[in-house]
């Protein structure tokens, strides 16, 4: 199907963060835009106030009466439930149904396309890559999986743009639709092996999108990432970074002043001192730098950088700050895997040393909290108190033998206990607290207005 052709897209799953930004996109260039997502969001909610149908019922057959078949884009999100009667209705009616990816591979192409990879920080790395290109003449347009600050969307447009920046998502094998012009690969930790069954097949998988970078194009990789089994075509233009001594781009004195964070950059005979970053903690910092050495790569001035970089607000729900008080600090973060945790209150720790951490937490999926319950245990250690609510299942039916509970029981932590999105606030207000965290990627943030409201002054 040509999408100049078509007049309408419907939307399964319309309130993901990815699927979102490609209702906005479609939006923009006046197509007519509806969806349905299981529950009302911020976003939904958003979505519906830029002209946006959204409804929250599954309409099973009667769908077939809304929409007409001709000239008709249906999309849907891998996440959406097996028995969604919905999409299955217009799957066996022959309208034309892509998933997300293979829309976003579609779009992508048109464009000169900037990839962003990794099972931690792509979102963050997006970003601010795409801050920073939309700071030159070119501009560009952007597909972010979360809200940016800057642009307060995940969908940042420009008619003039040639460039597009995407984040690439390796669940259900989904950056393999993309043609990249530029990648950055930031992680490869175990991840969705609901999907791949093993971190071999992981790996396999993040192989077969570099080797998508079109030739000729550049390739940055993470130092440590384990790549010695790769087979990487020899026509990429492959370089590292990270704060690692066998780093091609090393990131070096990190510090902070006054609020304000800085590192250097080293990169051969190239060295660029104290570049402000516009967001705290080693983890960002690392994806400022491969942005950084992207960027000059392709011709961009340092100076542009520079002020980029100083003037990038951040993503919400990373390291967001919500209260910033001398007696009382609250942030909420997106960190749902125990690498990303374990980054997250080591990053705090390094910031507010002498602050009590009390950390509220939401497991996401049951197998994932199968598959790395130790580590969860251990990375939730690294607070000082822990509030722990129940596994959010997204798309996954109850594990026997996994819960929060079973989680709480493995962490080597004395001030820990269950808690819920009802009772949240009141078990936080029932002793004084220093530094909260609200950490999680299922339904927590609508936890956050709660808790702040209740520590407002």
């Amino acid at each position: 199907m040509d999408f100049k052709a078509i007049n309408r897209v419907h939307f399964a799953g319309i309130g993901g963060i990815g699927m979102s930004a490609l209702a906005r996109y479609f939006n923009d260039q006046g197509k007519v835009v509806s969806g349905y997502d299981k529950t009302e969001t911020v976003l939904t909610k958003k979505l519906v106030a830029e002209g946006i149908d959204v409804h929250y019922e599954d309409w099973g057959n009667a769908i077939l009466d809304k929409l007409e078949k001709q000239n008709t884009l249906v999309v849907y999100t891998p996440a959406i439930p097996a028995q969604f009667q919905e999409l299955i209705a217009l799957q066996e009616n022959d309208y034309y149904v892509i998933k997300r990816a293979k829309a976003l591979g579609i779009i992508s192409a048109e464009f000169e396309t900037f990839a962003v990879a990794g099972t931690h920080g792509k979102t963050t790395t997006c970003a601010i890559l795409a801050h920073t290109l939309f700071q030159t003449e070119e501009k560009c347009n952007a597909f972010i999986g979360g809200i940016t600050s800057n642009y307060n969307s995940n969908c940042i447009l420009d008619p003039k743009a040639t460039r597009v920046v995407v984040e690439a998502d390796e669940f259900d094998r989904s950056f393999l639709q993309l043609k990249p012009n530029f990648a950055i690969v930031t992680t490869m930790d175990s991840d969705h092996l609901d999907i791949y069954g093993d971190s071999a097949h992981l790996e396999q998988s993040f192989n077969d999108f570099i080797n998508l970078v079109s030739d000729g194009g550049i390739v940055m990789l993470q130092a440590d990432l384990n790549v010695s089994n790769f087979a990487i075509k020899s026509n990429l233009k492959v370089a590292t970074y990270g704060f690692s001594d066998h780093a091609d781009w090393k990131g070096e004195n990190l510090h902070y002043e006054d609020g304000r964070f800085f590192m250097d950059i080293r990169h051969g005979d190239l060295f660029f001192s104290a570049v402000e970053l516009g967001l705290p903690g080693k983890h960002n910092a690392e994806n400022a730098l491969a942005v950084f050495a992207l960027t000059v790569q392709i011709g961009i001035s340092e100076e542009l950088i520079r002020q980029a970089f100083k003037s990038f607000s951040g993503v919400k729900r990373r390291f967001d700050f919500h209260i910033r008080r001398d007696d009382l600090v609250v942030i909420d973060d997106y960190a749902h895997h125990p690498t990303e945790i374990t980054a997250f209150l080591t990053s705090l720790r390094q910031i507010y040393p002498q602050r009590k951490i009390t950390t509220v937490f939401q497991p996401h999926l049951f197998s994932r909290t199968r598959d790395f319950m130790l580590e969860f245990s251990q990375a939730l250690a690294l607070t000082d108190e822990l509030f722990l609510l129940p596994i959010y299942p997204a798309r996954e039916l109850p594990m026997p033998g996994i819960t929060s509970e079973v989680l709480l029981e493995k962490i080597p932590l004395l001030a820990k206990k269950m808690s819920s999105k009802e009772s949240i606030v009141k078990d936080l207000k029932s002793a004084p607290k220093d530094l909260i965290v609200i950490v999680g990627a299922g339904d927590i943030d609508t936890c956050v207005q709660p808790i702040v409201e209740a520590y407002s002054l």
